[in-house]
C-alpha cells in the first residue's frame, strides 16, 4: 500500500476512535526522545532511564490501541554512557546527521578511519505524515504506535543472525550525554538512548561479521552491477537464508535500503552476500488492540509476531522485498528452499536462542525471554512449511532477467509438465558460459518471464509446457527467437509470448504470440530495470 493509502486507513480508524470517545488529543502529550529524566550512577559511567515512558497507557487505551511492547518501553534500564572523545575502542568524531522519516541517525568516524552510526532507540512515526492538518490530527496517535516495535529487538537479532550464518552489525545500547564533542549536533542529539553499531560501507576487511569484505555495496550499486554484466552474481543461497531469518524474526520491513552487500572476488567474478540492517521491526507486535487489529486487515504487510506463522501471512511478511526476492532468488529450486530451511532449524538451537535473549538490558531480560523464547522455538519448527510457501509465492510468477550484455536463454523439456531453463553468456570466439540453470514445473509456475534487456540476446524455445506461459521481453538489443518445428507443434495454445517495444520489429513465427510491452521503460535496459525497486527511501 502506498504511503497515501496508509494515511487514509489511519484517518478512517482515527475517525472511528473519535466516534467511540477515544479522542486523539490524549496522545498529544507524548514526550520527545530523550526527555525522560536519567538517574546517573555516582561515577557517571552509567545512567538509568526508560526508553519510552510516554508509551505507558491505561487499560482502556491499551484495549483499543494495543498493549504492544509498552511495558518494555516504560521499564527503566541501566545503560553505559558514551563520551565521544573517550570512546571505549577509539575516539569518535561526528560527521553527518541523517535518518529515515522515523528515526534519527548520526554518523561517526573513528581515529582509524572506520565508520560507526548512532541510531535513536525511540522513533517518531508521525514524521511520515505531511505537514498540516493531517499531522496535527494524527501525529499523537502515530507517535504512540512506535510501541509496536520491540525497543531492544536489534540486540537480540544480531546473535541470532550469527547463529544462522547471516552477516550482521553488532549493536550496543548507549546513552549519549550532553557531550561538547557533538559540536553543532549537540542540540538535536544530546541526552538520549542510541543504538551504536558498525556502518556497513567501504572496506570492511577488519570486520568479521561483515565477512571481511573489502568493498561493501548499497542496493542500488549492487543491482546495477548485476544487470550490467554476468560476471556479477548474488549468492542466492545466502540471501535465501537471510530472508528465512527475516520471517522467523517477524521482520516485514526489508525494503531495498534495509540491505548492504558484501562483495568478494570468486571464480573470476564478483559475488554479493547480504548484510541485513535496521532491525527496527523485528518481533513486530501490532494486532493486540481492537482498532489496531482492524488496521491489520487493511495493512497485510503489518504481520505481528506470534508463535504461529500462518501460511497466509508469508505474503505479507515478504511484500516489501518482493521485487528483490524475485530477482535474487530466481535460480533456486524448491529443494534449495527446503535445504536452507532445514539448515536454519539446526543452526537456531535452543541454546542459541537462550543466549541471544540475554542480549538486551538486564532489567528486561526475563520479560523478553518470556515473551519471545517460546514463540521463537515454535516458529523454528514451522520454517520448512514457511520456506515451501515462500517458494510457491515466487515460483508462480518467475522473473529471469539478463544483463546489458548478450545472453542465450534456452528452454528445453525436463519431463512431463516441466521446462528446463539455461541462461548462458554469449562469448564471441569462445564457447558460451553457463550463468544459471533451473527446472520449472507447471504445478508451481504459471508464468515464466525472460528479460533480455540490452545486448543482442537469443531465445531458443525447444519445448513448451501446458499451463506455463513463457513471456519474452527482448529489450533494446537486436534480439531473436528460435522456435524449432517440434516446439511449434507442441505450442498448440498461445503460451509463448513476445512483448516487443513500440515500433520495434517483431518475429513472425507459428506458435508465437506478439504483443506490445505494456511497460517498455522497465525492461529495455539495465537502468530501466532498476526502476522496479524502491531505491529512494
Amino acid at each position: 500500500m502506498s504511503r497515501g493509502g496508509l494515511l487514509r486507513v489511519w484517518g478512517t480508524v482515527a475517525g472511528a476512535a473519535a466516534a467511540v470517545g477515544l479522542g486523539l488529543a490524549g496522545c498529544s502529550h507524548t514526550a520527545p526522545p530523550g526527555s525522560a529524566l536519567a538517574q546517573w550512577a555516582p561515577d557517571s559511567a552509567t545512567v538509568k532511564l526508560a526508553a519510552g515512558p510516554q508509551y505507558a497507557r491505561g487499560p482502556v487505551w491499551r484495549f483499543f490501541w494495543g498493549e504492544h511492547y509498552r511495558s518494555l518501553w516504560a521499564t527503566p534500564v541501566t545503560v553505559p554512557v558514551i563520551r565521544l572523545a573517550r570512546a571505549e575502542l577509539d575516539s569518535l568524531t561526528p560527521m553527518r546527521a541523517g535518518g529515515s522519516y522515523q528515526s534519527r541517525t548520526l554518523r561517526l568516524r573513528t581515529a582509524a578511519g572506520h565508520q560507526l552510526v548512532l541510531r535513536s532507540v525511540d522513533k517518531d512515526m508521525s514524521r511520515a505524515l505531511p505537514a498540516g492538518w493531517m499531522r496535527n490530527w494524527l501525529s499523537g496517535l502515530m507517535r504512540d504506535q512506535t510501541s509496536v516495535s520491540q525497543p531492544y529487538g536489534a540486540y537480540i537479532a544480531a546473535p541470532l543472525a550469527e547463529a544462522a550464518g547471516v552477516y550482521h552489525a553488532n549493536p550496543r545500547l548507549v546513552y549519549l550525554a550532553n557531550d561538547p564533542a557533538l559540536g553543532k549536533f549537540q542540540p538535536g542529539y544530546a541526552n538520549a538512548l542510541y543504538l551504536l553499531e558498525e556502518r556497513a560501507e567501504g572496506d570492511q576487511e577488519h570486520q568479521a561479521s561483515f565477512g571481511g569484505s573489502r568493498a561493501i555495496f548499497n542496493s542500488h550499486r549492487m543491482l546495477a552491477a548485476l544487470r550490467q554484466s554476468p560476471s556479477y552474481q548474488p549468492d542466492a543461497r545466502a540471501y535465501l537464508r537471510a530472508r528465512l531469518l527475516d520471517m522467523w524474526l517477524g521482520d516485514w520491513s526489508r525494503r531495498e535500503d534495509q540491505w548492504r552487500w558484501a562483495s568478494f572476488l570468486e571464480g573470476g567474478g564478483v559475488v554479493f552476500r547480504p548484510i541485513p540492517r535496521d532491525r527496527d521491526q523485528a518481533f513486530f507486535r501490532f494486532d493486540d488492540g481492537v482498532l489496531t487489529r482492524l488496521l491489520s486487515w487493511f495493512l497485510p504487510k503489518f504481520q505481528s509476531f506470534h508463535a504461529t506463522i500462518k501460511p497466509g501471512s508469508v505474503e505479507g511478511l515478504t511484500r516489501t522485498a518482493r521485487a528483490l526476492d524475485r530477482t535474487l532468488l530466481s535460480t533456486l529450486s524448491a529443494e534449495d528452499f527446503r535445504q536452507e530451511a532445514d539448515s536454519l532449524q539446526r543452526r537456531l538451537s535452543d541454546a542459541a536462542i537462550a543466549q541471544a535473549l540475554t542480549a538486551g538490558p538486564k532489567e528486561t531480560q526475563a520479560t523478553i525471554a518470556e515473551q519471545l523464547g517460546p514463540a521463537l522455538q515454535a516458529r523454528r519448527a514451522q520454517l520448512p512449511a514457511v520456506a515451501r510457501r515462500y517458494f510457491e509465492l515466487l515460483a508462480e510468477e518467475a522473473w529471469v532477467p539478463g544483463t546489458d550484455r548478450a545472453e542465450r536463454f534456452e528452454l528445453t523439456g525436463a519431463g512431463p509438465g516441466q521446462l528446463r531453463l539455461r541462461v548462458l553468456a554469449i562469448r564471441p570466439a569462445r564457447p558460451d558460459s553457463l550463468i544459471s540453470e533451473r527446472v520449472y514445473a507447471q504445478h508451481d509456475t504459471k508464468k515464466l518471464s525472460l528479460y533480455g534487456l540490452a545486448g543482442n540476446d537469443v531465445f531458443t524455445i525447444d519445448a513448451a509446457a501446458p499451463g506455463i506461459a513463457v513471456a519474452l521481453y527482448p529489450g533494446e538489443g537486436q534480439d531473436r527467437v528460435v522456435l524449432p518445428a517440434a516446439a511449434k507443434a507442441e505450442a498448440a495454445k498461445p503460451l509463448i509470448l513476445w512483448y516487443g517495444r513500440p515500433g520495434s520489429p517483431a518475429p513472425t513465427l507459428p506458435g508465437l504470440t506478439v504483443e506490445q510491452d505494456p511497460e517498455p521503460w522497465l525492461s529495455a535496459t539495465a537502468a530501466g530495470w532498476l526502476r522496479r525497486y524502491n531505491l529512494q527511501d
